[in-house]
């Protein structure tokens, strides 16, 4: 059997479909699965109490974070638990301070998790918030910008957000890492953002509810954390107390053992076979799906070096249920008239040669 072959094996919802989406949710290994049952098991029999209890959740959640901080290319303390990229980007957008009249660039293509805590600071603090085209956003800064809120790899098709160009602004960059983390190779540091948002439940094939945001660390006194809880606070728990070191203190709840123990078995089944091979694959087969489709006259919309693959139709719904009963799952994107193939190291060649076909035969 192929390394290729051995790794998908690990994925059972393979066998059953292409499973094609996973820029919404990842396939779910069978190690993560396996985690979920023994962390059940193992507290329906000996309780979830006691210090021994306390010390298993907060020592999974440390192994979470470090496994979240190997992805991002980060140091563990500059890493919180949350539980999707949209409580990332809430975090950062609350927990900074704005004026009436300062400005938020974001882009044309912003999912509604992005969209969505855009408004509220619009809301609250009656903020200015600029939507340009994707590719134009470095060049769309002003006097009033205070932030450039946007995705790193656009969800509608897939391109590639120029991170250094917009670093270059010396604005501070937030980046919406839900298509990029666990997607193509991801180094924060090397970036250079200050803030950088990512969900567990897609590329990275953890659980629902999973996620983590980077912050780094000479912004971290910028940002009050805008949902405190026992995390936030230091050693003393009064309403005086100073908070807690690191990007910990921004954590979003308590962490659940489940949600660890899940997250981390899905790092590992993607860690085991090396990074630069699941990201390698994952992009190479994405180009071969984007070839062949607009081989077969379809019209591909535009994309970078990323794992996302879109193209037209003239009835995205119909074609995705078209496609479901011939046992090939994507999604569609309405709004942008786009059938969206999310291409990822555990699909085949076989996967990606059916799609094409399928798709050109409207």
């Amino acid at each position: 059997m192929t390394a290729a072959a051995t790794f998908r094996a690990q994925f059972p919802v393979l066998q059953q479909v292409a499973y094609l989406n996973s820029g919404t949710e990842g396939p779910m290994p069978v190690a993560a699965v396996t985690a979920v049952r023994e962390r059940l098991e193992r507290d329906a029999a000996d309780g979830r109490a006691g210090r021994a209890y306390f010390d298993t959740v907060l020592g999974l959640a440390a192994a979470s974070r470090a496994a979240y901080a190997e992805v991002l290319g980060a140091d563990p303390s500059e890493v919180a638990l949350t539980g999707s990229t949209t409580d990332g980007l809430n975090t950062v957008l609350g927990g900074l301070s704005f004026a009436a009249g300062d400005e938020i660039i974001t882009s044309d293509e912003e999912h509604p998790g992005m969209i969505a805590p855009l408004r509220l600071a619009r809301m609250r603090h009656g903020v200015r918030i600029r939507i340009v085209p994707f590719d134009g956003l470095a060049g769309a800064v002003g006097p009033s910008t205070r932030l450039i809120a946007c995705s790193h790899v656009s969800w509608f098709g897939g391109k590639v957000a120029d991170v250094g160009g917009l670093v270059a602004t010396g604005i501070p960059v937030l980046l919406d890492a839900a298509q990029a983390l666990g997607a193509i190779p991801v180094d924060v540091h090397a970036l250079g953002v200050d803030f950088y948002a990512g969900s567990g439940q897609k590329w990275l094939c953890g659980p629902e509810g999973s996620g983590c945001l980077y912050v780094r660390p000479d912004r971290l006194a910028d940002l009050e954390p805008p949902w405190p809880g026992y995390a936030t606070l230091g050693e003393r728990k009064t309403v005086d107390a100073e908070l807690a070191e690191g990007t910990g203190r921004l954590d979003v709840g308590f962490p659940a053992a489940i949600r660890s123990a899940a997250a981390l078995a899905a790092l590992e089944t993607l860690r085991a076979p090396g990074w630069t091979w699941v990201h390698e694959r994952a992009a190479a087969l994405a180009e071969q799906l984007a070839e062949l489709l607009a081989g077969g006259g379809l019209e591909v919309a535009p994309r970078g070096r990323s794992t996302l693959v879109s193209w037209r139709t003239t009835d995205p719904e119909a074609d995705v249920t078209r496609l479901a009963a011939a046992g090939i799952v994507i999604r569609s994107i309405p709004s942008a008239g786009l059938l969206r193939a999310s291409v990822g190291a555990w699909n085949s060649e076989d996967d990606i040669e059916r799609l094409a076909a399928a798709a050109a035969a409207r």
